[in-house]
């Protein structure tokens, strides 16, 4: 299994290396590229608007920054992956930071490149669609450089099949570098633990910083209590909305010097909520500055001002502004673990159609907690619904997220024709009250009065059904039931044990699906409606509607009885032919 940290989880969701600006360690910048009527694609150069040096030291090496340089390459042509088709060439002019910065390349990181004087060329081949990283520039305070000094570096490129604009960044000796101090929290929890968060960081550059900013995110089953008029409170956020995240950013005034150590005039608390399972704390510290402070100090989260207070004197300060030289040590995560479980149950229905008609019957499952259940770090799908067709009906219509199977559960080639199962993955989380609801359209091909079919929501691995959160598997399985009459099966669960609820729950939200097929952004379960018969057809369903309507169960009862009447008058017409 793939492990990704929540940032990375975040920018994965949210796009192709897009991080949403917050927990991305330097925003990317691209130049615009002006449109065109006609001709080749427009792919576009981007990176870090600027970036910060450590300042030339007096004895030793002088410590490096990288510049991350990224292109983001539409597909050439209509066929996915088709890429550019040919070379890229990329040029950086490195004569605005001559006597600012050395500059240098990562080998590992990027094509090949080579540099010549204040000039550097770099090659690759076959750029594919999408966003990537094509340079790792490693930069370093040139010598004789003072605090203060500023230069550019600008990059161009040319590719078969694309427009490349130049990009242009800028980088700065000295100035103030914050410093995330990791804090030894109890990961193992049980619901309603509380600890302390004494947020603390440290200005280790060569500037001071004026004003800070607190990025503090947790998700769904965490908690911290206290409300700040400083900080600005948000829900859901960007890339993993179903995550269920919490963000607070908060603006913290003051002048925090060159070699001082902060920490919160009062320690946070994070506590562990009733719904906590598998959670994330984050917290990062950057400069104050540009738009994001600005917008976190219009809003107020009610409270007491949260401030910060000195542990540590500084050892120096100057007057050097500039970008944070090593962004990745401004941010800390913590994990953690609560003892709790949640109860995944199915629900099917009954549906009922004369032959021919199509019906829709709503199917699913609904977590009713208490924990909500998230994979933080792999991405990976919490869960899957295996629907297993009645006999006698023919799947016409399904959800995006659903795929054929055979019956055994295997590949299934065909997509085109129905199949006699489908497996429908949840996305990577599960809110607790929220589970998926899946309408599926039946053809009617034969009117088998009972036919069941089954609804289980499991493990993604079938060799392993098992959820290991949820102690009560019983009402994991339910039924639906096609044409059940007045003596078919109750849609419970499976034939021995207890079942789970027949009817969708009528306070969940419709879900969204994704028109990838792929999980969609929240996996809700809807409230139920009566399965009901194509424009024209007498089908109509019942046991799916949400008020518990008594309408649906007459309405399948009137068309049995329909069939059975047009059998018995046809009998009695052969019966009166042969006697006259």
């Amino acid at each position: 299994m793939t492990r990704l940290s929540p940032g990375t989880a975040l920018r994965r969701a949210a796009g192709p290396l897009a991080a949403a600006g917050l927990l991305a360690v330097a925003p990317l910048a691209g130049a615009a590229v002006p449109a065109h009527a006609a001709g080749p694609p427009a792919a576009t150069l981007g990176g870090p608007p600027e970036t910060g040096l450590h300042p030339y030291p007096a004895d030793g090496r002088p410590k490096a920054s990288t510049i991350g340089i990224t292109l983001d390459a539409p597909a050439a042509g209509s066929g996915e992956g088709s890429g550019f088709g040919g070379d890229l060439t990329l040029t950086f002019d490195l004569r605005g930071v001559a006597g600012v910065a050395d500059v240098a390349f990562d080998g590992g990181a990027g094509p090949d490149c080579e540099i010549t004087g204040t000039k550097a060329v770099c090659e690759d081949r076959r750029v594919r669609p999408g966003t990537r990283s094509v340079a790792d520039l490693v930069v370093t305070a040139a010598a004789g450089s003072a605090a203060g000094d500023s230069g550019t570096i600008t990059v161009s490129g040319e590719a078969e099949g694309a427009a490349l604009a130049p990009f242009t960044t800028r980088v700065t000796v000295g100035g103030p570098d914050l410093v995330m101090e990791e804090l030894p929290f109890r990961t193992e929890l049980t619901p309603g633990d509380r600890q302390q968060a004494p947020i603390t960081f440290a200005n280790r550059g060569a500037g001071d910083a004026d004003g800070v900013l607190l990025t503090l995110r947790y998700t769904r089953g965490l908690d911290i209590p206290q409300r700040y008029s400083n900080c600005r409170y948000s829900e859901g956020g960007p890339g993993l909305p179903d995550f269920g995240w919490t963000t607070a950013l908060c603006s913290v005034e003051g002048v925090f010097e060159a070699g001082g150590t902060y920490t919160l005039a009062t320690p946070l608390t994070i506590e562990a909520t009733d719904r906590a399972y598998h959670d994330t704390f984050l917290y990062r510290v950057e400069e104050a500055g540009g738009a994001r402070p600005a917008r976190a100090r219009s809003a107020s989260g009610g409270g007491a001002v949260l401030t910060a207070v000195p542990v540590k004197a500084p050892t120096r300060r100057t007057a050097a502004r500039n970008a944070d030289p090593t962004p990745h040590d401004n941010q800390r995560e913590a994990d953690f673990r609560t003892e709790n479980t949640a109860d995944f149950a199915a629900y099917g229905g009954r549906v009922s159609g004369a032959r021919g008609a199509t019906v829709t019957a709503r199917i699913g499952f609904r977590n009713e907690g208490p924990a909500w259940i998230g994979h933080i770090r792999s991405g990976e799908e919490v869960a899957v619904v295996d629907f297993t067709v009645p006999r006698g009906a023919s799947v016409v219509g399904k959800p995006d997220r659903c795929r054929g199977v055979t019956a055994a559960g295997a590949y299934r080639e065909d997509r085109t024709s129905p199949a006699p199962r489908y497996l429908c993955p949840t996305s990577a989380a599960v809110r607790d009250g929220e589970g998926l609801d899946l309408p599926f359209e039946l053809r009617i091909d034969e009117v088998l009065i009972g036919a069941e079919g089954e609804v289980a929501v499991r493990g993604l691995h079938a060799g392993d059904p098992a959820l290991p959160f949820d102690p009560a598997p019983a009402n994991n399985t339910a039924r639906l039931v096609l044409n059940a009459g007045g003596g078919g099966s109750a849609p419970g669960g499976t034939g021995g044990g207890a079942g789970g609820p027949s009817t969708p729950p009528a306070s969940a939200p419709a879900p969204e699906e994704s028109p990838s097929g792929a999980p969609g952004p929240s996996a809700s379960t809807a409230s139920g409606a009566d399965a009901t018969g194509a424009p024209g057809g007498s089908g109509s369903g019942d046991g799916l509607a949400a008020t518990g309507s008594a309408a649906g169960p007459v309405a399948g009862a009137a068309a049995v009885a329909l069939v059975t009447g047009l059998t018995l008058v046809a009998a009695a017409r052969r019966r009166a032919g042969r006697h006259s």
